[in-house]
Formats: C-alpha cells, sequence, structure tokens
C-alpha cells in the first residue's frame, strides 16, 4: 500500500468520527494558536519599544557624566554645552548634524485660560522633531531663518491645543509663557505608539525665541547625527573627546548610545516572549498527549481490521506507518487550523489596539512544523502497537 493510500485511509478514518477527530485536534488547535499570538504580540510590542526609544537616524547623546555631577554638587554647570561646542561638533567628519536641545517649564496662558508645568523646549533646528517623527496638523513648521531670528512663534502640541484653545485652531494666537507673548505657528500631531496614552503638555521654540523667554542660554542637552551607522562609535568617542578638551576636563561627558539601549530592550523582550511563548507551548504537549490517546483507542477499535489486513499481506512497517500517518494528519489539519486562528486574533488585536502584533512567517513554519513533530512523536507508540499485533489474536478479537 502506498503513502498516498494511507493519507486517504487516514482522512476516511478522520471524518469518520468528526466530533471525535475534532476533539483530538483541539489540543493542537489551541496551543499552536496561543503560541503564534504570544510570539506575534512580543515581536510587535520590541518593534514599537525599539521604535520609540531609537527614533530614526544614526544618533546618539552626548551628556555629562557622572564625575562632572559629582564635582558640581549634582548641579549641572550652566556652560555644560555652548554654541561654539556645536559648531566644533559639526566640523567632525563623523558627524552630519547636531541637535541641540534646552528645555525648561513654565505656566502658558491664553485670554483667561491657563495651564501650569507645560514643558517649553528650545531647538537649534528641526531635527529634533523629524528624530522623534513629530509632524503637524495645522499651521507651519519652523524655516531656517526662523532659528536665526529670536522673534519666531512656537510649535505646540495637541494638548496644549485642547487646554488653552477647547479644540480650536490656534494657529496666529498669542500665548503667553511666562510674561513673554508667543504667537503659535502650528501644532503638532499627538504622540503615537507606545506613549501614546501620556499627555503631552509641549512647545518648542526655536533656541533663539528659547533665550529670550527664560533669559538665559543653557543647553541642556546636545544630539549627533552620525554620516552612516558604521561611524556611530566614532562619532561618539571623537566628541567626547573634543568636548573634553574644550572644557578642560578628563572624563567629564559620555555618550548614550539609543542603538545600544534598545539592543538591551530587544533582548529582554524577546527572552520574555520565549518564557511566555513556552508556557503556551504547554497545551501543545496536552494537545500530543490527547492525540496519542485518541490514537491508542483507535488502534484497540480497529483490531480486527488490522487482523484482516495482515491476513491478506499487510507488512508491520505497513500498519505502523499508516497510522503514524494518521496520527500525524491529526496533528497537521489541528495545526493549520491554529495557525489561521493566531493569524485572525493577532490581526484583531492589532486593529482594536494601540498594541501591534505582528506575525511573521518563520513563526507560522515553525507552528507547523512542530505540528508535524509531535504527531510523529505521539503517533509512534499507537502505531507500534498497531504494528506488533498477532494477526491470528486479531481475526479472534470481539
Amino acid at each position: 500500500m502506498s503513502v498516498w493510500e494511507s493519507v486517504k485511509m487516514a482522512f476516511d478514518s478522520i471524518f469518520a468520527h468528526k466530533l471525535r477527530s475534532f476533539l483530538t485536534m483541539l489540543g493542537i488547535v489551541i496551543g499552536v494558536a496561543s503560541v503564534i499570538i504570544i510570539v506575534s504580540i512580543g515581536q510587535g510590542g520590541e518593534a514599537q519599544l525599539t521604535e520609540a526609544f531609537a527614533g530614526t537616524g544614526n544618533t546618539i547623546t552626548v551628556m555629562p557624566s557622572s564625575e562632572m555631577q559629582l564635582n558640581e554638587g549634582g548641579a549641572l554647570p550652566p556652560d555644560l554645552f555652548t554654541e561654539e561646542d556645536i559648531r566644533a561638533l559639526e566640523r567632525l567628519p563623523e558627524v552630519r548634524r547636531v541637535f541641540a536641545l534646552s528645555y525648561s517649564t513654565a505656566d502658558v496662558r491664553y485670554r483667561g485660560e491657563q495651564l501650569e508645568g507645560a514643558i517649553v523646549f528650545g531647538i537649534n533646528n528641526n531635527g529634533i522633531l523629524e528624530m522623534d517623527q513629530r509632524k503637524l496638523s495645522v499651521g507651519s513648521g519652523f524655516r531656517t531663518s526662523d532659528f536665526l531670528s529670536g522673534s519666531a512663534g512656537a510649535l505646540v502640541s495637541a494638548d496644549i491645543r485642547d487646554e488653552l484653545f477647547d479644540g480650536k485652531n490656534p494657529v496666529g494666537s498669542i500665548i503667553r509663557i511666562g510674561d513673554r507673548p508667543v504667537v503659535v505657528k502650528g501644532v503638532l500631531e499627538p504622540v503615537e505608539g507606545l506613549f501614546s496614552g501620556f499627555q503631552q503638555t509641549e512647545i518648542y521654540l526655536p533656541y533663539r525665541t528659547w533665550q529670550r523667554v527664560f533669559g538665559q542660554g543653557r543647553i541642556s542637552q546636545l544630539t549627533l547625527q552620525a554620516e552612516s551607522p558604521d561611524q556611530i562609535q566614532a562619532a561618539g568617542e571623537k566628541a567626547v573627546d573634543l568636548l573634553n578638551r574644550r572644557h578642560n576636563t578628563d572624563d567629564g561627558y559620555q555618550v548614550l548610545n539609543l542603538e545600544q539601549i534598545t539592543e538591551g530592550i530587544s533582548r529582554v523582550a524577546r527572552i520574555m516572549t520565549i518564557v511566555i511563548g513556552s508556557i503556551g507551548g504547554i497545551s501543545l504537549l496536552v494537545g500530543g498527549i490527547g492525540v496519542m490517546n485518541i490514537m491508542l483507542v483507535s488502534v484497540t477499535e480497529r483490531t480486527r481490521e488490522i487482523g484482516i489486513r495482515m491476513a491478506v499481506g499487510a507488512t508491520r512497517t505497513q500498519i505502523l506507518l499508516q497510522f503514524l500517518i494518521e496520527s500525524i494528519t491529526l496533528s497537521v489539519i489541528g495545526g493549520a487550523i491554529g495557525i489561521l486562528i493566531g493569524y485572525g486574533v493577532s490581526a484583531l488585536i492589532s486593529l482594536l489596539s494601540p498594541w501591534p502584533a505582528t506575525v511573521s512567517l518563520p513563526v507560522a513554519l515553525g507552528g507547523l512544523l512542530f505540528s508535524v513533530l509531535f504527531g510523529v512523536v505521539f503517533g509512534l507508540l499507537p502505531a507500534n502497537k498497531a504494528a506488533r499485533l498477532h494477526p491470528i489474536e486479531c481475526l479472534r478479537y470481539e
């Protein structure tokens, strides 16, 4: 008897006992579906965490070292970064652009409305907004000339608009940051992704405008964009060396490499996915044991059939192959249904929640491969039992 005939007999047996076959496959279906859903949620979460922390571009952040903060008694020096530092860093061959960021908090007012503790950022170019993928919903962004003057307007977050203007278009309106009047140029779209649930009461000003509003020129943070991913490390090392020389310190500055942070986050996320996915894999084990039990029952029920087949010339190998193929068929059908359910539930999660669920082809193929493996492993015992039966004893079986 050929393998194809064994497959046909396996399907005949499955459809002859539909309810029993369905209940047998149920454990495999649940196991494969749960593993796919868990892994897809884990991969989606990993991608979102990476995007949230890394942003776009080959960027590294330069910050004061713990030794500098210790020497200053915990407070950062007012000349931590200077405009001359920025120009010197921009001359490094490995550095494409330098993003300077200043920030402070202030009360913001518009007519009778007031918002306390808004975060006001001062930026030297649009790089910070591009890196964080902040887009405008209405109004216009900053031009190069806006960063050179000290009278340009402000970009406000959607939460500022909702709080002060009751959701209406604020472009052209004059708000007061502290005691300083500033014209609203545009409104930024709400933050999407991992941090979308947090209130973002933010205002962005060109750096010179920020200086005029707060009466100071402190730069809080520098972010460097390297020419290519391969030059990130070299750019960071040269930037730190340059700043230490310019500020007469031995170890006053350090580099925060977002790529290394995201690699660590991804590693933790993958470990968590594997651990939780292993729990889902227990369902596969239970399903495999269910397949083995039902196949043992099937061997007992078909004892006379086995005896007749042996009497007309079927070999032990053919009997073993028949029941093994039947076990594999049950597992593969269950695995295929589990993959479809896993895909469907993952798509539903992505549709109904901000958390993405990414199903990759290797995960689906892995689920199908495990189904075949479980079919072989848990089908061997029943198939071997059927092949070892004596034909005369089988024919006598009632």
